[in-house]
């Protein structure tokens, strides 16, 4: 099925594994519809995170999801957190009524793309577990209290991700 959307960005490499290692594709990438997200991306994307990285005094990251209907590559920045070894990412959309299209996208195919400054990497994305959430949003929201505005605006709970790096070794994008 062809994507629906005109605008992409024109390459990214991704790197997924295999038995034999590291496997590298060039697919097309959708970036994010919404103009001031799209201006970070490109920014982040044209300096590898040099600028963008940080957003507001908070560090973010660049998910690629795949689209549960298109099949397409979607790309947004987020703000992240961590837990040991593992990324965590929050829902909010703001505090509206609808989870993003990027959590819906990752909860029928977890297997993300993210990129952080320069380094790429594959990984799985999964919903905290009702006994992580608490602690891991407790951590989001320490990096954007804004977070706790939004969840009172909505009926919906917000939903922590949390993203685990599928191999130890990253790769650049360049």
């Amino acid at each position: 099925m062809p994507c629906a959307i005109s605008e992409f960005s024109p390459w990214i490499r991704l790197v997924r594994g295999d038995d034999r290692g590291y496997v590298v594709e060039t697919e097309e990438v959708f970036d994010s519809p919404r103009e001031r997200v799209r201006a970070h991306l490109l920014r982040y994307l044209a300096t590898d995170g040099e600028e963008g990285f940080i957003w507001n005094g908070v560090p973010t990251l660049l998910l690629t999801t795949r689209g549960r209907r298109s099949r397409c590559l979607r790309r947004t920045a987020l703000i992240f957190g961590r837990h040991g070894d593992e990324y965590l990412v929050v829902g909010s959309r703001g505090g509206a009524p609808k989870h993003p299209l990027w959590v819906e996208n990752l909860l029928v195919d977890p297997r993300v793309i993210v990129q952080i400054k320069g380094s790429v990497f594959s990984a799985t994305a999964r919903l905290a577990t009702a006994s992580e959430r608490p602690g891991f949003w407790q951590t989001m929201t320490e990096i954007w209290p804004a977070y706790d505005e939004y969840q009172e605006k909505t009926e919906r709970e917000i939903p922590v991700i949390v993203i685990s790096v599928t191999h130890d070794e990253t790769r650049s994008l360049n």
